[in-house]
């Protein structure tokens, strides 16, 4: 089969039973959320009380009032506004016939889940400096429910307890070193009162773990790394003894040293069965493996467990008990936090009890979730770092992609956003099929000479994240833009293969559900919220959302009858990135923050969407030297282009500095760059990682790339809302 890839700039590319639980938790009574209800969410198909619904992660419910037949009648029951213009990633919980859902910015929000009453709201008011250690966007992806409480992990660090019925703050606790640039995305999980949380970090330098705390008090009460420190001794706990072997420790324990990388930011699950808690692991810091763990010879070397593995440990106490690494001595970001699932189903005539995961790598993972016995794999999407993986679950390396023993840039897919993100993926039982949101997209990874870690401002990846910016030619820039695809796809986890698929003009498609009804619903960059046929694929409703949907929709009852609600909200890693110019075309071009909820019979409409002015480039004149430009350009892809996207030009949630009104001013530039005057707003000062000099020469290159652009387009941007 000829394989074709598809390139996008670095940065933009820098998973016991309880009858009546419905009853419980229905709307006619109140009740608080204890181990039996989770464990038995399975069988309560009125609410969704934990992250994936249930333990497993299926994401998958049995409620059919809305079906294949049905479907055409959904309409918007009701919607609510968010406070925030940024990416809204987070799955609601709906008890007690309320939602609770949380913001960009780490808030949190409480409504009647059938009419759409506020009924209370919460910010931890995280300090906006924090934006700057944030490597995808100011998301949160959803609150944890134990007793009466929520639970909630902030932006800066914090996990924080919430009391359900008014949002009044119980206690909270500093879960990491704020002085480093730790962040919590993710959404917690609670197992037996003990509350779950992980980490991000990766590209900035931190050292990953994931913990545990008391539900009751927020005391920690143990504390699993994922990489060795670099010091162990026979002291340590045995399997970091054993992950050090797989390390240079002395660059890990060295005086430039960073912490590794291998952040718990997102997935996990859990079977009670088993008593197994699966972690999934993220990727290296830096990135450059030849950096991160040299051999003699200078070249990357060992497997640096626990990197890219799912990890199964005892979630009492965090003892490991086994692991499975997708990507050994991985160097090109292929994180293993992608979402998992558990699921029984017959594999070479045996039921198996399974773990399956689709990684950034381009590969679908099947393993037994009781040893980790591998099982298969096959790429989902079209890949060129393996050439594939051997018996033992190991991948056969493409030696042409191994920039980090060549030293060679190489152009690789999947990129560093992977063939599948942070979106969760969802699981039909009577299909047995896995839903994946996947993306097509390679970059070129150049490594980086002479490099050396900054870890107070910037990304630590060890590659030039400018290598790969497109020229200023529109026409090639729309043309790549045009190439790289976003795809739904159902696949088959015991033939290995896409039963069918759902190509879209745009990638970083929103998240997944599937249910008894036949439905799988997603919404897309395209500003839509659709409904698909389980089995065929055949789309069957849409709605105008008005804004890209990256957030996964629940459905729940009250009073019998289904809803089925979504957190809209362009935003993540791709959005801040992504040139909004040449993406219009394909998904949006403003973010509007809102929650959409919908029921059959309903016919509700949103406001008029705002129409989109026109904003010209009108940059002063560029009279910088080469010499100077060239490093403005060098430092900005550095410190610059992970927030205010590649080659300066412009995504639609962050300004775009080819318009800022510092551009024509260089003490203006140097009071927001140098020393930091929009703190607040998330803009920090660099002094200590730039000089005066360096600022003054990436204002030069911006300067210099709004005349190209300038010239080349017309001037035509559209203006932020």
């Amino acid at each position: 089969m000829q394989t074709k890839y598809w390139v996008l700039p670095a940065a933009l590319l820098a998973t016991l039973g309880l009858a009546g639980c419905g009853d419980l938790f229905g709307g006619e009574s109140a009740g608080g959320v204890d181990a039996a209800a989770l464990i038995g969410a399975g069988d309560d198909d009125a609410n969704w009380i934990t992250h994936g619904r249930t333990y497993s992660e299926q994401r998958f419910s049995p409620l059919d009032q809305v079906n294949a037949e049905t479907v055409g009648d959904l309409g918007l029951a009701w919607f609510a506004d968010m406070d925030t213009a940024r990416g809204q990633e987070a799955t609601p919980l709906a008890l007690d016939g309320k939602l609770y859902l949380t913001t960009a910015w780490s808030k949190v929000k409480a409504f009647d889940a059938a009419t759409g009453e506020p009924l209370w709201e919460y910010d931890p008011e995280v300090p906006g400096e924090t934006a700057v250690k944030a490597c995808c966007d100011v998301v949160n992806r959803g609150v944890a429910a134990w007793g009466d409480d929520l639970f909630l992990g902030t932006l800066d660090g914090r996990l924080v307890s919430l009391d359900r019925e008014s949002g009044a703050v119980n206690w909270e606790k500093v879960t990491v070193d704020q002085d480093q640039a730790y962040t919590v995305t993710g959404a917690p999980r609670v197992i037996d009162g003990k509350v779950i949380i992980g980490n991000g970090g990766a590209e900035f330098g931190v050292r990953g773990y994931v913990a545990a705390y008391d539900a009751a008090d927020g005391d920690e009460l143990w504390r699993f790394y994922t990489v060795p420190e670099g010091t162990e001794d026979e002291s340590s706990a045995e399997y970091l003894q054993a992950a050090a072997e797989t390390w240079n420790t002395d660059v890990l324990a060295g005086s430039d040293a960073i912490g590794g990388g291998g952040t718990v930011w997102d997935s996990m699950a859990y079977d009670p069965d088993l008593d197994l808690l699966y972690i999934g692991v993220g990727n290296g810091s830096p990135w450059n493996r030849a950096y991160r763990s040299p051999g003699e010879d200078g070249t990357g070397e060992g497997d640096n467990l626990y990197l890219s593995s799912i990890v199964a440990i005892r979630p009492d106490s965090g003892e490991y008990v086994w692991h499975y690494q997708t990507t050994p001595g991985e160097t090109w970001d292929y994180t293993a936090t992608q979402h998992m699932i558990l699921a029984d189903m017959e594999i070479d005539g045996n039921e198996r009890q399974v773990i399956m995961q689709a990684p950034k790598n381009g590969f679908f993972y099947v393993l037994d979730r009781a040893t980790g016995e591998f099982l298969s794999a096959e790429e989902y999407i079209p890949q060129n770092w393996a050439e594939g993986i051997d018996e033992d679950g190991r991948p056969i390396f493409n030696p042409e992609t191994r920039i980090d023993v060549t030293g060679q840039p190489a152009m690789v897919m999947p990129g560093p956003l992977g063939g599948h993100n942070w979106h969760p993926m969802a699981y039909h039982p009577g299909e047995n099929l896995v839903y994946i949101p996947a993306f097509e997209a390679a970059t070129i990874y150049a490594p980086e000479a002479n490099w050396k870690p900054d870890t107070a401002r910037g990304f630590n990846v060890g590659f030039n994240l400018g290598a790969g910016d497109l020229p200023p030619d529109l026409g090639i820039r729309r043309q790549v833009y045009g190439t790289v695809k976003g795809k739904l796809m159902a696949w088959d986890p015991v033939a290995q293969e896409a039963r069918w698929t759902v190509e879209f003009p745009g990638p970083w498609n929103g998240g997944l559900l599937a249910t008894g009804g036949g439905l799988v619903f997603q919404g897309n960059s395209s500003s839509e919220f659709a409904a698909y046929n389980a089995a065929s694929g055949e789309k069957l409703w849409s709605f105008a959302a008005q804004t890209g949907v990256v957030a996964p929709p629940i459905t729940y009852t009250v009073d019998g009858e289904q809803y089925v609600a979504v957190l809209a909200g362009w935003g993540g890693a791709y959005a801040i990135t992504a040139d909004g110019e040449l993406i219009k075309d394909q998904g949006p071009v403003r973010n509007v923050s809102r929650l959409l909820v919908f029921k059959l019979g309903a016919d509700g409409e949103l406001p008029a969407e705002m129409e989109l002015a026109s904003l010209p480039l009108d940059p002063p004149a560029s009279r910088a030297s080469a010499e100077t430009i060239a490093l403005g350009g060098e430092k900005y892809a550095r410190y610059c282009a992970v927030c205010h996207a590649p080659g300066a030009v412009g995504s639609t949630l962050l300004p775009d500095l080819r318009r800022s009104g510092a551009l024509g001013n260089a003490q203006t530039w140097q009071a927001v760059v140098h020393d930091g005057i929009l703190k607040d707003n998330g803009m920090v000062a660099f002094e200590g990682s730039l000089s005066k000099e360096e600022i003054e020469a990436i204002r030069a290159f911006v300067i210099h790339r709004a005349n190209e652009d300038k010239a080349i387009e017309g001037g035509g941007q559209v203006a932020r809302r």
